[in-house]
């Protein structure tokens, strides 16, 4: 559970961040987050698929 309180703490950070970013570092920190590998959707995903 440590891991996930991690992977939310980030998130927050990064939320917390957002609207002091300039428009340019928005898309790249967005588009880094569509790229991560493994994503949380997928982690996600595994945890639900049969």
């Amino acid at each position: 559970m440590n891991y996930v309180d991690d992977i939310s703490v980030t998130l927050r950070r990064i939320l917390s961040v957002l609207p002091v970013l300039t428009p340019e570092e928005r898309e790249r920190v967005a588009a880094h987050i569509r790229q991560a590998d493994p994503s949380y959707d997928s982690v996600v995903t595994a945890f639900t698929a049969k």
